[in-house]
């Protein structure tokens, strides 16, 4: 098993009936962290009239996992 964190990107817009959500696997909580400042500022970058249709959260979550092929770049 290892180490892997997970960005949670929950999305809530009206009327509808549930929360959609989205994810992505990094290798590291840095990694995590870059990619969800970017998400934040991206978000914020928006216009009134998208933030007021659209609201986001995002956490990063650590969890152990299986090894994912290709998350790792210099193993072999």
């Amino acid at each position: 098993m290892i180490k892997v964190w997970f960005l949670l990107i929950l999305i809530s817009v009206p009327n509808a009936p549930s929360i959609k959500y989205n994810g992505f696997i990094y290798p590291s909580e840095e990694k995590c962290l870059i990619e969800q400042t970017k998400l934040i500022k991206a978000y914020n970058n928006k216009s009134s009239e998208y933030k007021m249709q659209t609201a986001i959260d995002s956490h990063c979550i650590e969890f152990e996992s299986f090894r994912i092929k290709g998350l790792f770049p210099h193993e072999a």
